[in-house]
């Protein structure tokens, strides 16, 4: 009990500055709400898992066997878990600037996350939005990253899974984003997130838990759908055989 009220204690400190921060500036100034944006990616991200792992003994394992692999510029697709994934991404890949696809609920009503993403110009969808809307929206974003060389990344599954077992990847989001951006694929799994869904699960789940990630698979940018499609059943596939390897695993094991 007392531990999760040290890091609730220490979570508050962290987040409500910076949301206080974002909300003021944000109406009036985006070069101000831009560094806030970046205090909170490339500081507090990585804060928060140092926290949990003092106070909660949660383990953030890093499989960095890839990394060097890695082409200059890339996109990311891999497995969604919670909306921790976010602060996952940017704890592993700490040098680069990331920017993500994800739906508008996350470009509304979250604290930090939420201002970060418009600021940032991240691909906020609609909910509601038209298909070619969406793939509008892609598309534009998939050009802007190119320009600024940017990661982006994609969660194919397009929503969180409830019960952490592997969803069905969707190819038309992926497709349009590669053919916008031109740029290799960079497939990780993750696994871990799907135990901490919510702030009840969050105080019950964080005790010696962990959170994994890897590079499972570096493909070229593909040239037709036919090769998109590939690429997605074969990274859905190598993700599925990896997050079975970890649940073998004690949490304390990397």
């Amino acid at each position: 009990m007392l531990s999760n009220i040290v890091t609730v204690l220490c979570l508050i400190g962290m987040i409500v500055p910076a949301t206080l921060g974002q909300m003021i500036c944000y109406p009036f100034s985006k070069k101000a709400c831009m560094k806030f944006s970046n205090y909170i990616e490339f500081v507090l991200g990585p804060r928060l898992w140092r926290i949990l792992h003092v106070y909660k003994k949660f383990n953030f394992w890093i499989y960095d066997d890839n990394m060097d692999k890695l082409p200059e510029q890339f996109m990311i697709i891999t497995n969604h878990q919670s909306l921790l994934d976010i602060p996952c991404f940017m704890n592993v890949f700490q040098n680069r600037e990331l920017r993500f696809v994800a739906k508008d609920a996350l470009g509304n009503s979250v604290p930090l996350v939420s201002k970060m993403l418009k600021t940032q110009e991240h691909c906020i969808i609609p909910r509601k939005a038209k298909p070619m809307d969406s793939m509008n929206l892609i598309s534009a974003f998939g050009k802007r990253v190119k320009e600024r060389n940017q990661i982006p990344v994609i969660f194919p599954e397009g929503t969180r899974t409830r019960d952490g077992e592997l969803g069905k990847f969707y190819s038309a989001g992926f497709r349009k984003l590669s053919e916008a951006s031109e740029l290799p694929v960079v497939v990780c799994a993750i696994d871990g997130g799907y135990s901490l869904r919510d702030l009840t699960k969050v105080l019950t789940n964080l005790h010696k838990g962990c959170y994994r990630v890897k590079i499972v698979k570096i493909y070229d940018n593909p040239n037709t759908k036919e090769d998109s499609i590939k690429i997605l059943e074969e990274s859905r596939e190598i993700i599925s055989k990896q997050i079975k390897e970890w649940r073998k695993l004690s949490t304390d094991v990397k």
